[in-house]
């Protein structure tokens, strides 16, 4: 992350359009990355000037055929749309001979209908050449290479179904009403060689000198009547898991609920419900006493309403790229942002060298690529990382599970057996 993928990319597209070794190509990419970064690039690098590119990202339907008829050599569309762009095309009609998705790690699941759609184009042998991009190819298992691999070799390396991967590469853990795999330890070496050279990875560390990134915490207590919320919502959560009752997407809302209380409110049937102010306290703090633009990432919408009615100046992030070069001009003294949505590609690292974790989610990959967007080629100052966790048990197991980039985090599990205290 931060090495400078998509300038590379723009490079190498340079050449080949160049010597015609491709005519057309197309971008997929997460909605702001498509809007701005890409865009952006373009116009930053002398080399790339004279590209010419169409941003069918963020469009209207008609707005978006008639971006895709451009005769630019680059268009650009949000990763949400291209299971719309398969279908108006269809496979006679595709045109481009060179993909590039960034953040390849979006199409990891091969039940998603963007990933069947360009697999689709993909079977029809219209696409020549195909990069995939991004700083977490796996951040959870090993199990998430094989749909991103597929759309690269047709399954030659690891298999043309997903069934034959599974019987090859992998074996069944955990409840078998779950259906939950993860590759053999015996099978890790024979994968990452099966795929060895499609693969160039780069750490930054070995290229460039990053500023010192230093991580913090900021623990806060619950106050009594938070407390005892949180104290009967776990026990409830628990008893009902133990009782067989809970399943793996209840479960998953059931700790939501914990880490709603924790950072200070409860969603109810008729929204939600302000329950304790610490974090708030904590983070007001920070602001107070902050020299420089401070980057804010939230969990639940309710935080980020909360903070906006708190915090003077803050803003949330929106759809408009001027909202970007705002803060990178150091112009927004706060701003909100959700890592699922702010997460990959932007280049916010003009703007400051703080971030602070109101609420955590237990992503590793959400919580990685957030911290790059600051710490990252171009910083040029020490990056602080703070998280302002309360002392409850599943706030503390999430940051923890974080820091340590524990590889299964996301495995209910292994999370639920941390929380009752029988495993380390």
């Amino acid at each position: 992350m931060g090495l400078g993928k998509t300038v590379s990319t723009l490079t190498a597209i340079v050449d080949l359009l160049a010597t015609k070794e491709v005519k057309k190509v197309l971008v997929v990419a997460p909605l702001r990355v498509a809007q701005h970064t890409w865009p952006t690039e373009i116009k930053n690098w002398e080399h790339l000037k004279a590209l010419k590119v169409s941003v069918i990202a963020g469009l209207s339907a008609a707005k978006r055929e008639k971006a895709m008829h451009s005769s630019a050599q680059i268009h650009i569309i949000n990763r949400e749309n291209i299971e719309w762009l398969e279908k108006t095309c269809s496979p006679q009609g595709w045109r481009y001979d060179f993909v590039v998705i960034d953040e390849s790690s979006s199409f990891k699941s091969q039940s998603s209908q963007r990933w069947k759609s360009l697999r689709r184009v993909v079977k029809s042998g219209k696409i020549k050449r195909m990069v995939q991009l991004t700083g977490t190819p796996a951040p959870n298992s090993l199990m998430e290479l094989w749909p991103q691999i597929y759309l690269l070799d047709k399954g030659k390396r690891l298999g043309e179904t997903r069934s034959k991967f599974l019987d090859s590469y992998c074996r069944q853990v955990g409840n078998p009403q779950w259906a939950q795999y993860e590759v053999r330890p015996d099978r890790v070496d024979d994968l990452q060689s099966k795929v060895a050279d499609l693969v160039l990875r780069m750490d930054a560390k070995d290229y460039i000198e990053l500023p010192d990134r230093v991580d913090s915490n900021v623990v806060v207590t619950l106050p009594p009547k938070a407390l005892a919320a949180y104290k009967q919502m776990e026990k409830e959560f628990l008893v009902q898991f133990q009782g067989g009752e809970v399943l793996a997407a209840n479960a998953a809302v059931k700790i939501n609920k914990l880490l709603q209380i924790s950072s200070g409110s409860l969603y109810t049937g008729e929204g939600y419900e302000v329950l304790h102010d610490a974090k708030l306290d904590a983070l007001q703090e920070i602001v107070d006493t902050a020299s420089e633009p401070i980057l804010v990432a939230y969990n639940f919408k309710s935080d980020a309403e909360r903070i906006l009615k708190r915090i003077k100046g803050a803003v949330l992030m929106d759809k408009d790229n001027a909202t970007i070069d705002k803060w990178n001009k150091k112009k927004i003294p706060v701003l909100l942002c959700h890592p699922a949505s702010s997460g990959h590609g932007l280049n916010l690292q003009a703007g400051g060298s703080v971030i602070v974790w109101f609420g955590l989610s237990w992503s590793l990959e959400l919580y990685q690529q957030l911290n790059a967007r600051l710490h990252r080629q171009g910083q040029t100052k020490p990056v602080r990382i703070i998280k302002i966790l309360a002392d409850t048990k599943c706030d503390l197991l999430v940051a923890d599970s974080l820091s340590q980039k524990n590889k299964t985090q996301s495995s209910l599990l292994e999370f639920v057996e941390r929380l009752q205290g029988g495993k380390k």
